[in-house]
């Protein structure tokens, strides 16, 4: 169902759930936007006479571009549904018995629902922070993929992939964007990695706070967009900053839909503090004949593909007879910023704290892309690095890349992954050249060994 009620409004959300409506697909396609700008910066270095006035960017247009794509995406899915004969009910459902929904459409009328079984993928809506002026004056990332103006001077709230990636490409667009960070970036993800595609961002253009949290925000002037002043407290002493923007977009993580859909009618076990639903290694609750996956899960990762892939699984687990389960370790996933950051693995920090520091070996290397060469920008910013166990014939447990297109590059090496990939195997593999793919052929220098990774070009 696509019916959702939050707070401080309800919002209606297309059939897709987030990532189609208001997440992967709108952030990838406003990140190309943005990718778009620098190409159009490079173009000049690569011979294109391009007019010298200043090029603008239309935020109505592009808004009304992507929002139409999701739209068209929407209708696909109706109709995918209705092929495979699916009972599409778009109403709110909740337990009132442990095999028993209510279904309350948004006229308000009750239909009641039985089942064998049932499988929980509620998903997540983003949190507010519980400041005095948020709900009434910020916006989330659910907001700004459909935001019918530009949000101008812009203060991104949090460190999460959703603050960077926003942030990212509303700075790629030309605005004025600082991100408010209360500890450290990316948490969850190799903190080497997070801070380097920082330290991108910030020599991009993008300011930022750190060790700061907001206590207060304030309307100035209505408008779109208004003005806002933002009180900010640090977290290291009495010290208070205020700062004028119009749009304040709050990304400090997500709430799993839970908590009102009648889970303790059923007997389904949720972690209190964050209503995240614990499951064994098949998906199933503390409750025999309830499910759940997607971003709900307790542990596991909040990506798209794996609720897919979960979902996959679990219905051929329990209506065709077979047994394979969903591998939550082995998982490829980027995070677009505007130097992309794709991952597969254990961070560093992970690695470490399994298998010990001294059962690890780590091979690095900064890189500067050909594309780069010719506009002379980001010499060695990009960096690759990969994590072996040496208890077992130096196999990969971790991959961690800083470049272009990180998606296309971290799918392919996610697959050679889950064949179990080592280090020698890498070594073997001829690279493509020149790409950027291919610095993971010829990676010789160790962490350990303190030697210099800079890349000197072909």
């Amino acid at each position: 169902m696509d019916f959702v009620s939050t707070q401080p409004t309800p919002l209606k959300v297309g059939l897709g759930g987030t990532c189609v409506n208001v997440g992967c697909i709108p952030k990838k396609l406003m990140h190309q936007t943005a990718l778009l700008g620098t190409s159009m910066q490079d173009a000049r270095k690569f011979g294109w006479e391009l007019p010298e006035e200043t090029v603008k960017h239309n935020w109505e247009m592009m808004k009304t571009a992507v929002n139409n794509y999701i739209g068209s995406l929407n209708w696909g899915y109706r109709v995918a549904l209705r092929d495979k004969n699916v009972n599409y009910v778009n109403s709110y459902a909740e337990f009132i018995e442990p095999h028993k929904i209510k279904a309350t459409n948004k006229r308000g009328k009750e239909t009641f629902h039985t089942a064998a079984k049932f499988i929980l993928a509620t998903g997540e809506r983003p949190r507010y922070m519980g400041i005095p002026g948020d709900k009434e004056y910020c916006i989330t990332s659910d907001d700004l993929f459909s935001l019918p103006h530009c949000p101008g001077k812009t203060l991104v709230i949090g460190a999460s992939y959703v603050a960077l990636e926003c942030g990212g490409f509303l700075a790629g667009l030309g605005l004025d964007v600082t991100v408010m960070v209360r500890s450290i970036l990316l948490r969850g993800f190799d903190q080497d990695m997070a801070n380097r595609a920082g330290e991108h961002m910030e020599e991009h253009g993008v300011k930022f706070l750190r060790k700061y949290v907001p206590v207060k925000v304030e309307e100035l002037e209505a408008g779109t967009p208004g003005r806002l002043k933002v009180t900010a407290k640090s977290t290291e002493s009495d010290e208070t900053i205020e700062g004028e923007y119009n749009t304040v977009l709050i990304a400090v993580g997500r709430d799993a839909c839970t908590g009102k859909i009648g889970l303790d009618q059923a007997g389904v076990k949720v972690n209190p503090k964050n209503g995240k639903v614990p499951v064994n290694d098949e998906e199933q609750t503390n409750v025999p004949h309830i499910y759940a996956i997607g971003d709900i899960l307790e542990g596991k990762w909040e990506l798209t593909p794996v609720a897919i892939q979960a979902g996959k699984l679990l219905a051929r687990r329990l209506y065709a007879g077979a047994s394979l389960k969903c591998d939550y370790v082995n998982v490829p996933t980027t995070v677009f910023t505007p130097l992309e950051y794709g991952a597969c693995g254990h961070s560093e920090e992970k690695a470490i704290e399994l298998y010990g520091q001294d059962n690890l070996e780590v091979y690095h290397s900064l890189f500067w892309p050909l594309e780069f060469t010719v506009p002379n920008r980001d010499n060695n910013k990009c960096y690759s690095k990969i994590i072996c166990n040496k208890l077992d014939n130096d196999r990969v447990i971790g991959f961690h890349y800083l470049g272009p297109n990180a998606g296309e590059v971290t799918q392919g090496y996610g697959v050679a992954m889950k064949c179990g990939l080592t280090k020698e195997q890498l070594d073997n593999t001829i690279g493509i050249h020149p790409t950027c793919a291919e610095i993971f052929t010829t990676m010789e220098v160790t962490k350990s060994s303190g030697g210099d990774i800079t890349q000197a070009g072909c």
